[in-house]
């Protein structure tokens, strides 16, 4: 019996001592090594915190060696690790760290200036200033403290976009871990010794798939440096180069390296594994990928960040024409997905209605936010007789005849781009209530053009420079809108409010 990830990485440290754990460009790990150095680390921290357990812990670094250490060093600690974005404004840090609290936030010179003024010294471990070489711990006291953790105690906390400006901190436990990773291990046939080419941040649920991978199964992380999204053949030779066996990425760069036409040129014998989710992946390019690795089992997964990790997977095992949406499957193993309709009744066949999900797989709530949590997490309105919690996705599906789940769109104003959740409200609320740039507006996405437009009302217009530069001292680089146009009056529906779907008809319509 599994009661926490932990459990895992013992046994495969001990099997596979000698195995590359992670590839970090010129740089690699064993297993003992990751192991050892997570240990001393659990020490330090547990000296810094005096011995506090199921608190958060932050990581402010790069993607890389280091960053694994302290997540897995955290664990030991019978803490939960929240990845901090490193290249999020500082203001938005600042927002997480008041929210959230953590007892303290690891991170190394590079970043040390980003945490001045936002949170006391004490409070902060600098890596570049210890030497695991010369420290020691007490195998006595981890083993003792990974005794008291249960299945059910927090593993991260993982922050998704919040309407009021200040993110959701989601947390996420072992249990839900175990689950997935279980379901995956005996469904998807991903195996012993897995090379993965991790291209997801840190602050991704999908990294922290593969943190479980790393040690349930012995698999190595091959580290795809962020910045090559924006030269995905040199992404494409690092996969050659190193033997990758899996990736489990969002579709935006597959769909750009279908475009260019790059694995005609590169090939990928040893991939077998490809897993996609986050957003719509186009059948046209999901086609291409296809027919270029063969040898490869495709497939799509879909979930909210409040699920673990997905709630939905399709192995792609026919034929699609490319004008036919790729399905999201059906339900995994210990979870179940259903679609009610607007009187909450559940819809029948082909009927659209709101994706719900109950089960071991859902989010504990979010973090220091009775409020949010009790709006999101919601009683089984099919089930009066007992508590039974639920989450509802804010996503239309239907199930068709074949019994698939088919993804239709989002109810609300939260959308999926570039992997991340994005609440548009959040979008709005920085621009007119926190910078004060112009007085009303509203975001409305794109899925086909993958773009978000602001429309707001002024006298004057105003330079796509000026509105970029200081949204993104707030915002990060994925929520800053593409697209400005300027209204003297934004159309209005018959209650008064700003009618978005006259500006989604404006924004696909030819002529605007």
């Amino acid at each position: 019996m599994r009661t926490n990830l932990l459990d895992y990485l013992k046994i495969t440290s001990e099997r596979v001592p000698d195995r590359t754990a992670v590839i970090d460009g010129g740089r690699s790990i064993s297993f003992l090594d990751l192991t050892e150095d997570a240990k001393k680390l659990s020490s330090i921290i547990n000296r810094k915190i005096n011995g506090i357990i199921r608190k958060p812990v932050a990581v402010l670094l790069d993607k890389q060696i280091e960053s694994v250490v302290a997540d897995i060093a955290i664990i030991f600690c019978g803490n939960a690790y929240m990845n901090l974005d490193s290249k999020t404004p500082v203001q938005r840090i600042s927002n997480i760290i008041e929210l959230i609290e953590p007892e303290l936030i690891i991170t190394n010179h590079k970043f040390m200036p980003k945490l001045e003024g936002i949170c006391p010294s004490e409070k902060i471990l600098n890596l570049d200033e210890l030497d695991l070489r010369n420290e020691a711990y007490s195998q006595e006291m981890l083993d003792h403290i990974s005794g008291k953790i249960i299945d059910t105690d927090p593993l991260c906390i993982i922050n998704t976009s919040g309407s009021t400006g200040v993110p959701k901190g989601v947390i996420l436990n072992h249990r839900s871990f175990i689950d997935f990773t279980e379901w995956a291990t005996h469904t998807t046939g991903i195996s012993d010794g897995e090379v993965i080419g991790s291209l997801s941040p840190s602050v991704f649920d999908i990294y922290s798939f593969e943190l479980c991978m790393l040690m349930a199964l012995g698999s190595t992380i091959l580290i795809l440096p962020d910045g090559l999204s924006a030269f995905p053949a040199r992404l494409l030779q690092l996969l050659q180069e190193n033997k990758a066996t899996y990736i489990f990425w969002v579709p935006t760069i597959m769909v750009n390296i279908a475009n260019m036409d790059l694995l005609s040129r590169i090939s990928l014998p040893s991939l077998k594994s490809i897993w996609f989710a986050g957003e719509v992946f186009p059948t046209k390019q999901f086609n291409y990928w296809r027919r270029h690795l063969k040898q490869a089992r495709f497939i799509n997964l879909y979930g909210p960040i409040e699920i673990t990790l997905d709630c939905t997977y399709y192995i792609v095992d026919r034929e699609l024409s490319d004008d036919e949406p790729i399905p999201i499957g059906v339900a995994c193993k210990n979870t179940d997905v259903f679609i009610l309709n607007e009187e909450d009744k559940l819809c029948g066949v082909n009927e659209e209605g709101e994706l719900c999900v109950r089960g071991s797989s859902l989010a504990m709530g979010y973090y220091n936010n009775p409020e949010k949590t009790a709006a999101a997490f919601v009683q089984n309105p099919l089930n009066h007789s007992y508590p039974e919690i639920i989450y509802r996705t804010g996503d239309i599906a239907l199930v068709n005849d074949r019994g698939e789940f088919i993804f239709k769109g989002r109810k609300d104003s939260i959308i999926k781009h570039s992997g991340y959740r994005i609440e548009l409200g959040e979008i709005e609320h920085v621009i007119i209530n926190i910078l004060k740039l112009v007085e009303n507006g509203c975001v409305v996405y794109s899925p086909d053009k993958k773009e978000l437009t602001f429309y707001y009302e002024s006298d004057q217009e105003i330079t796509v420079a000026d509105f970029r530069s200081h949204i993104g001292t707030v915002l990060p680089k994925y929520m800053i809108p593409h697209v400005y146009k300027r209204f003297e009056q934004l159309p209005r529906n018959t209650n008064g409010k700003i009618d978005r779907q006259k500006l989604k008809e404006l924004m696909s319509s030819v002529e605007f």
